[in-house]
């Protein structure tokens, strides 16, 4: 009984002991996996953010007749960089899933959703699900200035799109317009080649004409003769 008893204690004491502290023995582990940086490219590089507001954005589903939640997280309006148009994006705070991806369009209006001054509605062709679908979109916001913002910033942007959309059909209208004033004048020298080639050839028939009764004039006095 004693020996176990001492066995016990023995037992006790080492799990009570302090632990060492652990040695540094210099040794360096490489990793076994070497990691290198990659770039991921968001698709965001050449466009600038026109607006950045968080909101929680619905659709509209037509077989439920029912508002269903596409998610939370940050909605912006980025313009390109070379060819000025905008569109609206946006991405799940958490997976970065793209909720809404549509662009801006000179026709499109956004209204302010009955009965809540906090969310605003609009319809668009959008393309968030690989495909173009036309989509009836809600917002809402946290406050009533972020969805005032984003309701005028919408609208600003589908009437600058509409002024871009005037201004290039403005400069195709003067370019065919060029075209064909190039193109009448390319004609008109043609008809005048064409008339001038006419004139030097009656030119050249009525001096043949003028030359054989010359002839004529000169073999009568020595046939006389």
């Amino acid at each position: 009984m004693s020996s176990t008893a001492e066995a016990a204690a023995e037992h006790r004491e080492e799990e009570e002991a302090p632990a060492g502290e652990d040695e540094d023995t210099g040794a360096q582990v490489a990793p076994i996996v070497k990691l290198e940086e990659v770039a991921v490219s968001t698709g965001e590089e050449d466009e600038d953010p026109i607006l950045d507001l968080k909101a929680k954005l619905y659709r509209f589903d037509k077989d439920g007749n029912q508002w269903k939640e596409r998610g939370a997280g940050t909605v912006k309006f980025l313009k390109h960089k070379v060819t000025g148009k905008v569109r609206l994006l946006m991405r799940q705070s958490k997976t970065l899933k793209i909720c809404a991806n549509h662009l801006i369009l000179p026709a499109m209006t956004v209204q302010e959703h009955a009965g809540n001054e906090k969310s605003c509605v609009w319809h668009a062709r959008d393309f968030a699900d690989g495909e173009l679908k036309h989509e009836f979109f809600c917002i809402r916001f946290a406050s009533i200035e972020n969805c005032k913002k984003f309701m005028e910033t919408f609208q600003e942007v589908a009437e600058s799109q509409n002024q871009e959309e005037n201004s290039d059909a403005s400069a195709a209208a003067g370019l065919l317009e060029n075209l064909s004033v190039e193109g009448k004048t390319d004609a008109e020298k043609k008809d005048e080649e064409k008339s001038d080639n006419k004139t030097a050839e009656k030119e050249s028939s009525s001096g043949k004409e003028s030359k054989t009764d010359s002839e004529k004039k000169d073999e009568e006095p020595a046939s006389s003769a």
